[in-house]
């Protein structure tokens, strides 16, 4: 999606991969066509062919399972997100579980790769602070203006098991990796499950006090209480990055900050 070059010869490039792993809206046996269909055992073949030109790869995914879609596993429907017709059938795989089959999918073929030998940074799934309902259903953050306190941490279940099965599919991953590859886990979901007030769902009113209120039609206001913008949260991610590349890159050293 961009490329940003640098004069001391270093180039960061941002890829646009929602869900890391092979995706088409084409009919697949009784799928129909238009609804997107995860190949949850194939990489996404247009990430994967970047690959060999990169020193170090960060991954951050897990929210777009959230949305429609169909999963496939060894090319057999399995089951799906808002989608399962055959209602007399349970499900074999469910949007947790395929989250993590993608993460060891993704994670797999990097550390398996030919012809890519660097470092391999995977960003945990990102903790949302939703009060009162879901991002689509009038869940809010409004009034979050300070970080939490220590023991003020409310448990996010669903963050929780998204998070369970991520780190399981990297482990899975991890086994498979040669010495030619480096594969590392970026842990960022507790310690930033204190920052309620750093999506930008609290700062989009004028109201000084961030109280929500219905619109005319009778629905919330549009709330992101997933996404970041105050300075602090990603300042931090991009910190702990050059951090770790520091470390694999410069012998392993103990870096002051």
């Amino acid at each position: 999606m961009h490329r940003y070059y640098f004069k001391s010869s270093v180039m960061i490039v941002r890829i646009w991969s929602s869900w890391l792993v092979r995706h088409t809206t084409e009919k697949f046996d009784f799928a129909s066509e238009g609804v997107t269909k995860l190949h949850l055992d194939v990489s996404d073949d247009g990430l994967m062919g970047f690959i060999p030109q990169f020193d170090v790869i960060v991954l951050s995914s897990g929210h777009w399972f959230a949305k429609h879609s169909v999963y496939i596993l060894n090319n057999e429907i399995v089951g799906g997100q808002l989608w399962w017709p055959d209602r007399s059938q349970p499900m074999k795989v469910n949007n947790v579980d395929a989250f993590g089959i993608s993460t060891e999918t993704i994670l797999s073929a990097l550390v398996t790769h030919p012809n890519y030998t660097g470092l391999t940074v995977l960003h945990s799934f990102s903790p949302d602070h939703y009060e009162g309902g879901a991002w689509n259903t009038g869940g809010s953050c409004t009034g979050k203006v300070k970080p939490l306190a220590a023991g003020e941490l409310v448990e996010n279940g669903f963050t929780n098991v998204m998070h369970k099965k991520q780190v399981m599919g990297f482990e899975r991953a991890l086994k498979k990796a040669t010495k030619r590859s480096k594969l590392r886990l970026m842990d960022i979901i507790e310690v930033f499950g204190y920052r309620h007030d750093a999506h930008p769902g609290p700062y989009r009113s004028r109201d000084p006090n961030k109280i929500t209120k219905r619109g005319p039609d009778g629905k919330p206001p549009p709330q992101d209480c997933l996404h970041w913008c105050m300075p602090g949260a990603v300042d931090t991610w991009n910190e702990i990055v050059l951090e770790i590349i520091r470390r694999e890159f410069e012998g392993n050293r103990d870096f002051s900050p």
